[in-house]
């Protein structure tokens, strides 16, 4: 019988103490925003190309003047960690169309006069298309983490370029313009 009380105890405690709620945890990663200081921007993780990725978004990131950026990890308040790729690729088009018609007529006779008479038409044409598209696409999900080594915030952003930056640039403008969004919410908070 003492196991038993131990266990409606143990379940009452936990109905007295409910998981916070999903705009709890988001105010709280608002409120830890406010507290960074510096960054720094790890290496990403994907192709070739996230070196560049990382370039791009500290100096993006540089620009937005909320945080200073650090190349020495130890001396963050937090890390921006992620993986991020910039793929240039082709596609390829391609299309058939055809339309044909046949018809014949026939009235073969067996006779000793053997007469016969055939038709026959036929019509056709055909269509095709074939074309090629290059395109190119960047894709960047990061995250900030504290020390503790908690996620207290994270964006992915895709592009296909803006028309007067590559997609790697206008990749790392999202990412710091949505940064700079959630920071100025986190400050309506205060």
């Amino acid at each position: 019988m003492f196991p038993t009380t131990l266990l409606v105890l143990a379940l009452a405690g936990a109905a007295a103490d409910p998981a916070p709620s999903p705009s709890a945890i988001e105010e709280l990663s608002l409120r830890q925003l406010l507290t960074i200081r510096r960054v720094y921007v790890d290496r990403l993780t994907g192709g070739e190309t996230a070196a560049q990725m990382r370039d791009i978004l500290i100096s993006s990131m540089a620009g937005s003047q909320l945080f200073i950026l650090t190349e020495n990890q130890d001396r963050a308040d937090t890390t921006l960690r992620g993986a991020a790729e910039d793929l240039v690729f082709t596609n390829v088009y391609t299309s058939s169309d055809s339309v044909n018609a046949h018809a014949n007529v026939g009235t073969p006779r067996s006779s000793a006069s053997q007469r016969s008479a055939t038709a026959g038409i036929s019509l056709g044409e055909n269509e095709s298309d074939h074309s090629t598209d290059r395109r190119h696409e960047a894709i960047a999900a990061v995250r900030l983490v504290n020390k503790d080594g908690d996620v207290i915030w994270s964006t992915t952003q895709e592009s296909l370029g803006a028309k007067f930056r590559g997609a790697s640039a206008d990749v790392a403008e999202k990412i710091t313009a949505k940064l700079k969004e959630d920071f100025d919410r986190a400050g309506k908070l205060r």
